[in-house]
């Protein structure tokens, strides 16, 4: 359930109810919790329930569940903390396992500097240059149409 060997994954523990967590919702495939590292007061994570390292391989099922709770979670987030929007980003690389990041920003925070500076770096940066050309991302298009095999 980790990726270290003989050591569980923090959040299969928090959803069985073995380690604590503040509990802000759930439904029957997900959790909602906040976290224990802030980027702002409020911010959430929402986790699929079952161990899946990627939210794109959860069933579709887990996936619209995850995501119908965040979008009642920042629902609530708006009306409760008044931020100007809730950003929604999902990694999962630290922690492996599926779980999105909600957090009530403003602007001028650090989450809305931190975006505003990965902005001028995919705008200006000559490494993604490439990336921009209209075929490359005519290339990038027709490889993600294509049905996997």
């Amino acid at each position: 359930m980790s990726e270290i060997p003989g050591v569980p994954c923090v959040f299969c523990e928090i959803v069985a109810g073995r380690a604590p967590a503040h509990r802000v919702d759930e439904n029957d495939e997900a959790l909602a919790i906040l976290d224990t590292q802030p980027f702002a007061a409020g911010h959430t994570l929402v986790l699929s329930k079952r161990h899946v390292q990627w939210w794109d391989d959860l069933t579709e099922n887990e996936a619209a569940a995850v995501f119908a709770l965040a979008h009642r979670v920042a629902k609530r987030m708006r009306t409760a903390l008044e931020p100007e929007l809730v950003t929604l980003y999902a990694r999962g690389r630290r922690i492996p396992h599926t779980h999105v990041f909600l957090v009530p920003t403003s602007k001028g925070d650090v989450l809305d500097r931190h975006f505003d500076e990965l902005e001028k770096i995919q705008e200006t940066s000559e490494d993604l240059a490439p990336l921009r050309r209209p075929a490359s991302r005519e290339e990038a298009a027709r490889r993600i149409r294509r049905r996997p095999r």
